[in-house]
């Protein structure tokens, strides 16, 4: 046989036997779906005929069906649990793991995850979260305030000045653009050091506690030196688009010592097809916090992309729920959201959110501080 040296005694001692769970929820009749679940426990780990494998693996290592349900006409939902050891204490394997291979065919969505201890305790997740958040901001109990600097196309200097503005209007957190990057006309590192400066600087003349916070979603050689660029001069947080730049990138970037803030570029193709992909809430809330992430950019239900209010409460409730010693992260709406949507934001998801108001701020006045006051009235009085 092609196995025959193969030490069944020798894999049996190192399994713990703790096994990690996935949840997928698979679209067919029931033979179909049935099929999927048995294809995913194969493909998700050893890509092998199960039926030519030593009984050891095939027990152990390859997943096991744990739960198998009608959802609903035509949809039915599996959970499978994998041994903890296939994800090599690695986040990018337990990616693997969750959604490698079978993410590339139809009819199968990743929506739930629930990870052994061993593998919560591999990663970060968030080191500020809502607690650190707020008392880094100042703001112990209504959502802080959140927007960003645009359009793409103004220089260093001229971001300065918004971001010394916004500070001076009492928003809480100003971030770049996740366009901005290393652009000619705002190059990073002036327009880092111009914006860290200046809102420092309004901080210090209107007492304020503004945060700065610098993307640094950039080429894999130069995030890392960014990050911790970023730090050195003044930022009070970082952002990044793991969608672009890896989520194990995200996870690293807690090791720099600042707040990190998570954007969803990219990934909409992952997300937005019902019958395919990962969900919402595993995607944007889930992951997004086991990687590391102290808030989590996504985009609101009613603005100008297509996320359902499922959707949106979803990715809310993975982001804040217990899940071992994780904090809880902050969810932060976004996406042509204007001030009329505030109430109906902090009526959906509490108050233990970031209110991310970008070109809503310049479309309801000429008069940016003006228009800061309004934002800041409107967030305290629903």
């Amino acid at each position: 046989m092609f196995f025959d040296s193969f030490d069944s005694a020798q894999l049996e001692s190192q399994l713990s036997g703790d096994r990690f769970t996935a949840v997928y929820r698979l679209f067919g009749n029931e033979n179909t779906a049935r099929s999927k679940a048995e294809d995913i426990c194969a493909e998700q780990t050893v890509e092998f005929p199960v039926k030519l494998l030593p009984k050891t693996i095939a027990e152990k290592i390859t997943g096991t069906i744990e739960n198998f349900e009608k959802e609903s006409e035509g949809i039915y939902r599996a959970a499978i649990s994998f041994a903890e050891e296939t994800a090599a204490v690695e986040f990018t394997q337990f990616i693997n793991v969750l959604f490698g291979n079978i993410s590339m065919k139809q009819g199968i969505q990743l929506v739930s995850v629930i990870p052994s201890k061993k593998i919560l305790d591999m990663l970060p997740g968030p080191q500020f979260g809502i607690s650190g958040i707020r008392e880094i901001t100042g703001v112990p109990q209504r959502p802080p305030l959140f927007t960003a600097l645009k359009p793409m196309g103004l220089s260093a200097e001229n971001l300065a000045e918004l971001a010394a503005v916004f500070t001076q209007g009492g928003i809480d957190i100003i971030k770049d653009d996740h366009g901005l990057s290393d652009q000619v006309f705002a190059p990073f590192e002036e327009r880092v050091q111009r914006c860290a400066a200046a809102v420092k600087e309004a901080n210090v003349k209107f007492n304020r506690k503004a945060v700065y916070v610098a993307n640094i979603t950039a080429p894999f050689d130069k995030i890392i030196d960014r990050a911790y660029r970023a730090k050195e001069l003044g930022a009070g947080g970082v952002m990044l688009s793991p969608g672009i730049s890896g989520f194990d990138s995200l996870r690293k970037m807690t090791e720099a010592g600042l707040p990190v803030f998570a954007h969803p570029a990219w990934m909409g193709g992952m997300a937005m097809n019902p019958m395919q992909g990962v969900s919402c809430g595993v995607l944007y809330g889930t992951l997004m916090r086991l990687a590391g992430a102290d808030a989590v950019i996504f985009p609101n239900f009613g603005g100008r992309f297509p996320l359902s209010h499922q959707d949106c409460m979803d990715i809310v409730t993975e982001s804040r729920k217990p899940a071992g010693t994780l904090r809880p992260m902050f969810p932060s709406p976004a996406g042509g959201m204007e001030l009329k949507n505030i109430r109906s934001m902090i009526e959906n998801y509490g108050s233990d959110m970031l209110l991310l108001i970008g070109s809503g701020l310049f479309s309801c006045g000429d008069d940016i501080l003006e228009n800061c006051r309004k934002f800041i009235e409107s967030a305290e009085g629903c």
